[in-house]
């Protein structure tokens, strides 16, 4: 084939008259990255580059991996596989790879499709811009060992994309691509027919796993390839068919898509588990047409259920067969076992550090709203008989700041911060305690009930604290207005404690628990559900930002602030101490009967939209503290399934078209890379140009 422009490495000599010249540096002009790019790869380039000639940094074979993969890779690839791109970005072939040459290189990765274009250049052995059936062949034969199973380059397969006439038909790069993405379909094929030695339609187990492991093993699990023999079971011959062949092939192909039909579908699912049926009717409901047949939805099921097809299965099952990199769960522990056992004193610090930043996150929650809580504790507060005291929150707010200025709003807030601490210590922990037991630990689902129970029990057991705590809190509050109108004398808190003595500290108790267990309960629950099904938190590995945790947390208060109203007036009219001409209450029901007939029943939501814009920024910000701090230092280890397409997408989009790159060259057969490794020189060497212009390609 007639050059039109011969080769030019990207690092040669070239007369810039030269028609090859002006050609290489229109091209370099196009392609030319933007400042910010060429920075970052001078950066990598000089980081990795090693090997110094005549003052020239250049990149060997191992420093080129360093410089080009990934460095969070969720699959089988070895690293040393990456040398296999080694050969297309060594334009000279020369066993370095020059600065220009690596700035080409990572330019090229910025194609959209840089990995077909790679393994062409890889095929292309000689640089024309086309593959001859003997280049395609020889290029495939010396990176494919000799135990492989053998591909008939001679099939009608092949000679539909280079026709039957030696060497008039030579493949471009767009005909390359169909050729590639069609390969493995065909060497299955070739490799079934190969291995049925009676022609009946059926091989033998540890054939179909050696059929596997040649074109797709970089993309299973070694736990799937360790029971690849079982797929035999699937009928009662014990052996395997072609059809079974072929449907396991598809599976792995489209692993994305049963990707998202699994994680999809158990997230809609009530228990968080499905069966073969879900699959498949999620499958309909989610595509125009069938996207896999019940044939391959049960290879799927088999190989999850280890064998049991028929129960329904969680996320966390089909791990294994998602995961290249999965392990059992026994072996990552005994990898880790130090983390995995901790210590007792690491054990006494961590639940010091839940209390510590319990009190932390509280404390920055309480004192936010403080003054919010102030005028909504005055508003509640018994009326005089005959006498209005705030007409609404603003009028109250404005007599606070009338009466005692700025200061008036944090009266009280001493003991706020004191007994928030291991209130919010107890409450978080216990929530968290009880959904940990009644979770499923595979699913993470918990029953409605379940939850409402962990919510309520945490706002049962913070009652220890926050009852003395309010009515002292109450009591500073209300003193500051009697001192200024009645010129009644101030008192501390120690003062107040003392005058009550432990059993006044828990009077309206009833009524904080009234108020507590169902605000916990609505609280916990709104919050959970807001984060999975509003900002699906989960949803293919998505974590939540802050401002969506703000909201989630904020806006869960709302409902559980307004609804529990009434025992919040009751319990505030209960702790506080009446004064003359006030009205007296016996008791928590007495307290609801005299409101409701002096007052009304609009008066046992005095106080809502107060309770409103102060629980919900309250809890907004402390949840908020809570599920940050609680990371750290100490993460929370839970079962998760992550692949590439929950991953965080840490690495460069050109170390992932490398990845690529790399995939659909495994995919022809899972020695590419491997055997290149081996080898110091190229396995596919360039032949020189002939004096006619043409050139003859050989491998």
């Amino acid at each position: 084939m007639t050059r039109v422009i011969d080769t030019v490495h990207c690092d040669a000599d070239t007369a810039s008259s030269s028609l090859t010249g002006s050609a290489l540096q229109g091209v370099r002009s196009v392609v030319a990255a933007p400042e910010n790019e060429m920075k970052r790869w001078r950066r990598i380039f000089e980081a990795n580059a090693k090997v110094v000639i005549d003052g020239e940094k250049y990149l060997d074979p191992d420093s080129f991996v360093n410089a080009i993969a990934p460095k969070n890779d969720s699959t089988k690839i070895g690293r040393g596989q990456f040398a296999i791109l080694f050969r297309v970005a060594d334009s000279s072939k020369r066993g370095l790879v020059s600065w220009n040459d690596f700035t080409v290189f990572e330019t090229l990765l910025k194609r959209p499709d840089a990995d077909y274009w790679i393994a062409f250049q890889y095929f292309d052995v000689d640089n024309s811009g086309t593959i001859t059936f003997d280049e395609f062949k020889n290029v495939f034969l010396a990176n494919v060992g000799p135990s492989a199973i053998p591909f008939d380059f001679d099939c009608d397969w092949v000679k539909l994309y280079l026709g039957r006439k030696n060497g008039t038909h030579v493949l471009g790069y767009n005909e390359f691509t169909q050729l590639m993405k069609g390969l493995q379909g065909e060497r299955l094929r070739q490799a079934f027919k190969y291995l049925d030695k009676d022609q009946d339609g059926f091989i033998r187990p540890e054939e179909f796993k050696q059929i596997i492991l040649e074109i797709a093993g970089h993309k299973l699990s070694d736990a799937v390839i360790e029971r690849l023999p079982t797929l035999c079971t699937l009928t009662p011959s014990g052996r395997i068919s072609y059809s079974e062949v072929v449907a396991f092939q598809n599976v792995i192909r489209d692993m994305d898509m049963v990707e998202r039909i699994l994680r999809e579908a158990t997230a809609k699912s009530k228990d968080g588990r499905i069966d073969q049926s879900d699959f498949l009717n999620h499958s309909a409901a989610i595509s125009r047409y069938a996207l896999f047949t019940p044939m391959e939805a049960s290879i799927i099921f088999h190989f999850a259920g280890r064998g049991s097809r028929e129960k329904r299965l969680a996320l966390l099952d089909f791990a294994q067969l998602l995961d290249p990199q999965w392990r059992a769960p026994h072996e990552v522990l005994e990898a880790n076992e130090i983390s995995a056992k901790p210590s007792l004193l690491q054990g006494v610090l961590k639940s010091a550090y839940g209390f510590v930043q319990g009190g932390i996150a509280g404390a920055f929650g309480a004192t936010i709203v403080y003054p919010i809580d102030m005028g909504k504790m005055q508003n509640q507060r018994s009326t005089v008989v005959g006498q209005m005291l705030y007409k609404n929150s603003i009028d109250c707010a404005q007599k606070i700041f009338r009466n005692e200025g700025l200061m008036g709003f944090y009266r009280g807030l001493g003991p706020q911060l004191v007994g928030v601490a291991p209130e919010k210590a107890i409450k978080l922990t216990v929530n968290d305690l009880v959904r940990g037991r009644a979770m499923d630990p595979e699913t993470g689902r918990i029953k409605l009930g379940w939850e409402l129970i962990a919510g309520g029990t945490a706002g049962g057991c913070q009652v220890i604290f926050t009852n003395p705590l309010e009515i002292v809190k109450i009591r500073l509050q209300i003193q500051g207005e009697a001192a200024k109108l009645e010129g009644a004398v101030r008192h501390g808190a120690a003062h107040i404690v003392r005058q009550l003595g432990v059993v006044g500290l828990y009077k309206g108790a009833s009524a904080c628990l009234l108020r507590d267990i169902p605000f916990s309960a609505i609280y916990f629950t709104a919050y959970s559900h807001l984060k999975k099904d509003v900002f699906h938190e989960g949803y293919n590995g998505k974590q939540l930002s802050f401002l969506e945790t703000l909201g989630a947390a904020g806006i869960a208060g709302m409902p559980a602030a307004y609804l529990t109203t009434p025992a919040d007036v009751v319990k505030t009219r209960l702790q506080v101490e009446a004064r003359q001409g006030q009205t007296h209450y016996k008791g928590l029901t007495d307290a609801f009967v005299k409101i409701n007939k002096e007052e009304g029943f609009k008066a046992l939501f005095k106080g809502g939209p107060a309770r409103i814009l102060r629980s919900s920024p309250q809890f907004g910000f402390t949840l908020l503290a809570y599920e940050y701090l609680q990371k750290y230092p100490w993460q929370n280890n839970k079962l998760e399934v992550k692949t590439a397409l929950t991953t965080p997408k840490r690495d460069e989009m050109s170390q992932i078209r490398a990845r690529n790159a790399l995939k659909i060259l495994l995919d022809v057969h899972g020695d590419f890379g491997r055997r290149a490794a081996n080898f110091s020189h190229p396995l596919v060497k360039q032949a020189p140009p002939t004096t006619s212009g043409s050139s003859s390609k050989s491998a």
